[in-house]
């Protein structure tokens, strides 16, 4: 159900109470009992106790007992369209994995990506998404319009969506690692990532839909490519995304091709700056960390990802101590077969304490952030979403903690982080329900399951076909 306008003009309220709640605010400021009143598309007021009396309009009221309330979780980096090739390549590195998988990956098309995109969406807003990021750079051509078949899925799913029209114009034959077959021409990719700004970036509060200028990555792009789409995005005022620093064979690749490392390489074609964030980001010395701080560059940190590749531990202590901005991803399917943003909050967690800061590298508390004002400040929108304040769009989570799972752990952020995956009892997007009693409320999952697993089949033939 929606907090929204009523038939005579009012705005409609929906008060939930008596949940614990982390706001994830400038101050962390957090109440064991409280409330929050969404009145229509945001949230107009958060706070300890019962809702104030006297609320005109309200069309439902849920008792939280038992939950906990935070942010919608935010998702920094994702490919949809690998939804479909889940659970192949499971012992290869990043490099051996995308040699074995481009052929496949390069058969894609309009349905089939719709389908992928229901599929990766709808299992991360299952688990407390609200808004996603999802990076798609392989154009086929007589594919279709992907960009539209994507958002127009997503659109049906109810989340917010920051689409990163990605690009690739270095294929095999010019040292990169996708087939010939699978790659844009320079001047092609520019001008199809242009007409996606065109067509679909909404840059007003509370937009549902914006697009992003994403070259995929230093080994499958060049540089003309690169500094171009710099110049394209900041053109036309959208954000920039690419995969930076994932591995050391990447390192290499830069130091081989370009005579310097992967960051210096972003800061000579413009891919540094405010306006940047970058996946995975595990290779970084303490030079690159201080060149990402000093330019506002942001990080989409993807513990699952990197470790099922084998890439490494991100420096993520050491990144948020340095002021750089750094949100939480998912990453593709393809190397992250749960899908769940939920699960990169513990992971993040148990992964970086493995590192040099030990158990001081990250607690329960850092590792929400980063799940949700982390991300929002990746994606430039930590003025809208990302925290539980007045005059912030109501985007937030009602979990249950109270089953047995969860039973004898007394801290709710505690339990949400460390513990196993919480049911989630509502989700909204601006007020609107996207999550209710842990089911999709705007799409049969039964459908989206059904159709995926056949375009996923049809993929494979295609494929095997050649």
């Amino acid at each position: 159900m929606a907090a929204s306008a009523s038939t005579d003009g009012a705005i409609e309220r929906l008060v939930i109470e008596n949940c614990a709640i982390a706001t994830v605010d400038a101050h962390d400021t957090e109440y064991a009992t409280g409330h929050v009143v969404v009145a229509g598309n945001v949230i107009e007021s958060v706070g300890a106790g019962k809702a104030p009396e006297g609320l005109a309009h309200v069309v439902r009221r849920i008792d939280g007992t038992g939950h906990l309330v935070t942010p919608g979780l935010i998702n920094t980096h994702h490919h949809f369209y690998q939804w479909l090739t889940r659970g192949l390549a499971t012992d290869h590195n990043l490099f051996n994995w995308l040699v074995a998988l481009y052929p496949t990956w390069a058969r894609i098309d309009a349905p089939m990506l719709a389908a992928a995109t229901q599929g990766s969406l709808g299992m991360m807003v299952k688990g407390g998404v609200t808004t996603a990021a999802d990076h798609h750079y392989v154009f086929p051509r007589g594919s279709g319009d992907l960009v539209g078949a994507e958002l127009a899925a997503a659109a049906e799913i109810g989340a917010r969506i920051t689409l990163a029209r990605g690009s690739m114009d270095r294929s095999e034959k010019d040292g990169g690692l996708p087939p010939d077959f699978a790659v844009e021409t320079t001047e092609g990719a520019l001008l199809a990532t242009e007409e996606a700004i065109d067509t679909h970036h909404d840059a007003s509060f509370g937009s549902m839909v914006q697009i992003a200028a994403a070259p995929c990555s230093p080994f499958s792009v060049s540089t003309e490519l690169m500094r171009q789409g710099a110049e394209l995005a900041r053109r036309k005022g959208v954000r920039m995304h690419t995969h930076g620093s994932e591995t050391v064979e990447e390192e290499k690749f830069c130091h081989e091709l370009f005579g310097m490392g992967p960051t210096d390489y972003f800061e000579s074609t413009g891919w540094l700056g405010d306006d940047v964030w970058m996946a995975h980001c595990v290779h970084m010395n303490d030079s690159d960390i201080a060149a990402f701080a000093r330019t506002g560059t942001g990080v989409a940190h993807c513990p699952s990802s990197n470790a099922r590749l084998a890439a490494g531990i991100a420096r993520v202590p050491d990144m948020l101590a340095a002021g750089v901005p750094v949100g939480l991803g998912v990453d593709g399917t393809a190397s992250n077969e749960s899908g769940e943003l939920h699960t990169e909050l513990r992971n993040a967690l148990l992964i970086n304490r493995l590192g040099a800061h030990r158990e001081a590298a990250l607690n329960a508390r850092k590792a929400l952030r980063l799940g949700t004002y982390g991300g929002a400040q990746v994606l430039g929108r930590s003025t809208e979403i990302g925290s539980l304040e007045a005059g912030k769009l109501a985007d937030l989570v009602l979990w249950k903690l109270d089953g047995l799972g969860h039973s004898s752990i007394a801290d709710p952020v505690t339990a949400l982080v460390f513990g196993p995956a919480a049911p989630v009892t509502l989700s909204l997007v601006g007020g609107r329900t996207v999550v209710e009693d842990n089911h999709l409320s705007n799409v049969d999952e039964d459908a989206v399951a059904r159709t995926a697993r056949a375009e996923a089949q049809r993929l494979a033939r295609i494929a095997a076909e050649g």
